[in-house]
């Protein structure tokens, strides 16, 4: 079927959460077919990630004609307890994930 991401086996170092996430921090009007694409995953699985991350205050969106721009709040401190009780925000996990703007300058050439 064409547009399904190939299945993957086993475990990985990221949740798809953080993959979306990092995904639009690159591109804030990222389409959600460019996002899944991206992440290889579908394009229902990502509309469930962006609504769980807007529930819970981490993102939110405004719309711009047909699309949608994301806005991200950096503040926010990450929900496991492990990460939270040491005050890691949304920022320090972008940080690490997130393309660096002379990386997508490189990229593009």
């Amino acid at each position: 079927m064409d547009g399904v991401p190939e299945p993957h086996s086993g475990w990985t170092f990221l949740t798809n959460h953080a993959r979306v996430l990092a995904a639009i921090a690159d591109d804030y009007n990222a389409r959600i077919r460019d996002i899944a694409a991206r992440c290889r995953l579908t394009e229902r699985a990502v509309q469930k990630i962006i609504t769980d991350l807007e529930q819970d205050g981490y993102l939110s969106h405004t719309r711009q004609g047909r699309s949608n721009a994301y806005r991200i709040d950096p503040s926010r401190v990450l929900r496991h307890p492990a990460e939270a009780g040491i005050g890691l925000t949304v920022a320090s996990l972008l940080s690490l994930l997130a393309q660096d703007e002379a990386d997508r300058t490189v990229a593009a050439d």
